[in-house]
């Protein structure tokens, strides 16, 4: 069974960085596109970023440059590292596997506020 937890969430002020992480177990992170989506209030669900087989990854051009997305087959985490945070990318963040069947961590809230 594939199972997804989300870590690193939390408040912090414009301009500041988080970096967030998805442990998963059932399912190697390299095997898979592995995929971090936010949803704000009121707001519908959407991709922020992919990386591909742990290589390849694309990037929201909202958050070009400031976010970036990457692997651990060590420690088999996805993590997604935001820079330079803005009061817009207040949301929750939810890490994914797609494949025939996706599935989801619980989500991490990210508020970004002064």
């Amino acid at each position: 069974q594939v199972h997804l937890v989300e870590s690193g969430g939390g408040l912090v002020q414009p301009g500041g960085s988080l970096r967030l992480s998805c442990a998963v177990s059932g399912s190697a992170v390299n095997d898979y596109i592995m995929a971090w989506y936010r949803q704000a209030p009121g707001k519908v669900r959407e991709l922020v970023a992919d990386i591909i087989n742990g290589g390849h990854s694309n990037i929201r051009d909202s958050v070009k440059g400031r976010f970036t997305v990457s692997t651990d087959s060590a420690t088999n985490t996805v993590s997604l590292h935001m820079d330079r945070l803005q009061p817009e990318d207040t949301a929750v963040y939810y890490c994914a596997r797609t494949g025939i069947t996706t599935y989801w961590g619980q989500g991490t809230q990210v508020t970004v506020s002064s």
